[in-house]
């Protein structure tokens, strides 16, 4: 097994040569304040962001290191590390797929924060680039695409979540227009836009037209009230989602047999369904990886989740690789920025029950696409992944780095009624990603 750790050697596998200076409070590999408002903008359309619920461990996937004799005294990865298509960087043994599509890829290896055992806390961090504030509740990452960038039809949502709601992805100061539409399985679309079966095309246009007379009868007589007006474009945004263009996304059985196949199990499914909807114009959608029943822990690998975590990886192996063909297959691959996120890492000893703690001082999140400068690493971590050793990037550096994918500015500001809100808490993009 060959692992990286040499610091010259290690450089010379990764595109950001120029920012090879020892840990600061300040990442050398992001620009200035005053050079991130001028940087380059990426011309990413759409984010496809797969979440990791539970703090998937960096060791024992994207940032291996010595593997350890006994699972219990000897700290180490899980597994042993295998060759990727960037040369001189390595992955688990388990991610064989994406190992040969690596040059499609960015590891960030050097994510850190300061939560520990709060995964509520670590959750709302990673979605919403902040720390939880008493004066105001920060947008999510997907309802800020979503109101920055604007509808890229209005025939679908702008934001879909694949899982269970939570505060930590909801729109926030932004208000429920940024707020996402939320599906629990992918055989077909949200309840609320269903039309009963015994509704069929004629009831359903006689109901329509007795519900439109009714409103414009009750808005003429309330005119020029917001609440009113806001009331009937939503239930008119509603009824637009309902349609065809939508609801036809959850039809799976339309592609190819040997494609879905090549997804895999359910959530392999659910990152297929991403690639619809971000094809038919949806700007944002989370897929969570939220399947417990494969290890009976998910990411959060405490005592004998960790026995079975190769199950999730290897999952995640077969389903993001296909995802990463798939987008590149239909010439939308430049136009996704695809994000591997959690929201910690893992420590490389391992606790009483022979799994692992959490470990927020340094983890891995994963781009891909989006026509960023993939096929190189970025950070680095000590010999057993406890510690950066180069080139950290802070959580809003991080986010920073997706809204410069898409195109927005960093140092754009959004309004929570009068008050000023920067995009980022200070963030700035790496780099050493744009061309």
């Amino acid at each position: 097994m060959k692992i990286v750790n040499d610091r010259r050697s290690f450089l010379k596998t990764t595109g950001c040569l120029a920012a090879s200076a020892a840990v600061s409070s300040h990442s050398p590999l992001v620009a200035s304040s005053d050079a991130a408002a001028g940087a380059p903008l990426g011309k990413a359309e759409h984010v496809i962001f797969i979440w990791l619920g539970g703090g998937a461990s960096q060791i024992d996937t994207w940032d291996p290191k010595r593997v350890t004799i006994d699972g219990q005294k000897d700290p180490g990865s899980a597994y042993p590390a295998i060759d990727t298509a960037i040369p001189g960087v390595q992955v688990c043994e388990h991610l064989k797929q994406t190992a040969k599509l690596f040059d499609r890829c960015v590891p960030v290896r050097s994510v850190n924060h300061d939560v520990i055992d709060e995964h509520a806390a670590a959750a709302y961090r990673m979605h919403t680039g902040r720390v939880t504030s008493g004066t105001i509740v920060y947008p999510s990452l997907g309802s800020a695409i979503s109101a920055v960038k604007g509808s890229a039809n209005e025939l679908v949502p702008s934001y879909v979540l694949i899982g269970n709601p939570s505060p930590a992805r909801a729109p926030g100061f932004l208000g429920a227009e940024h707020g996402y539409v939320y599906l629990t399985e992918t055989s077909s679309g949200p309840k609320g836009l269903t039309r009963p079966v015994r509704v069929d095309d004629d009831r359903h246009r006689r109901r329509m037209d007795l519900l439109k007379r009714m409103r414009d009868q009750y808005v003429s007589k309330h005119s020029g009230e917001a609440s009113i007006a806001d009331y009937v474009s939503t239930t008119e945004r509603g009824f637009r989602l309902a349609g065809p263009e939508f609801m036809k996304v959850f039809s799976l059985d339309r592609e190819p047999n040997d494609l879905r196949e090549s997804y895999g199990d359910e959530f392999g499914q659910r990152c297929l369904l991403a690639r619809r909807l971000i094809e038919r114009g949806t700007r944002f959608v989370e897929v969570s990886f939220n399947l417990n029943f494969k290890n009976g822990t998910g990411w959060d690998t405490h005592n004998e989740g960790h026995l079975k975590q190769h199950l999730l990886i290897q999952s995640l192996d077969q389903a993001f690789a296909t995802l990463l063909t798939d987008l590149e297959s239909k010439q939308l691959l430049d136009k996704t920025l695809v994000v591997i996120s959690t929201e910690f890492g893992r420590p490389a000893d391992f606790d009483v029950g022979g799994g692992r703690g959490h470990h927020g001082k340094a983890f891995s999140v994963v781009l891909a696409g989006g026509g960023l400068r993939t096929g190189q690493a970025v950070g680095m971590t000590d010999e057993l992944g406890m510690n950066i050793v180069e080139n950290p990037v802070s959580v809003p550096d991080l986010f920073a780095t997706i809204f410069a994918g898409v195109g927005m500015n960093p140092a754009e500001v959004l309004y929570a009624g009068d008050r000023p809100v920067p995009l980022t808490d200070g963030g700035q993009p790496i780099a050493c990603l744009f061309s």
